[in-house]
């Protein structure tokens, strides 16, 4: 598969996924939080049916970027240590497999606070 493809692919799955939020967002009463949570909840879920593998396959980074992927990468921590360590490992498996994910967060979010200065919204 060529590189445009690809790219086509991926920006096309991943703006998917992100149309699909803000419909929830514009014709549901759902709050942004309870967004975030279902999409997280909806790649942990998919992954745990074997489904969100074989389109992480075809996607690429337009399924593991968005909030779904953070639940895949939940899912396949959990799997892997659970492979590995046994029940224990459902425990430390998400935290192990989203680690970059939430180290990066809380680094840019650090960064961004001094960037910026936060104000009560009036």
């Amino acid at each position: 598969m060529s590189s445009l493809l690809q790219y086509i692919i991926v920006f096309a799955v991943g703006g998917g996924l992100c149309v699909i939020g803000q419909v929830l967002i514009d014709y549901t009463k759902w709050t942004p939080a309870r967004i975030l949570v279902s999409y997280v909840v909806a790649g942990v879920v998919l992954t745990a049916i074997g489904f969100y593998e074989p389109f992480v396959e075809f996607a690429g980074a337009g399924a593991t970027v968005p909030l779904t992927g953070f639940g895949y990468s939940l899912a396949k921590g959990v799997q892997e240590a659970v492979r590995e360590y046994g029940w224990v490992g459902v425990l430390a498996g998400g935290l192990t497999g989203t680690a970059a994910g939430i180290a990066a967060a809380v680094f840019f979010g650090y960064l961004a606070s001094w960037a910026f200065k936060a104000g009560d919204k009036t």
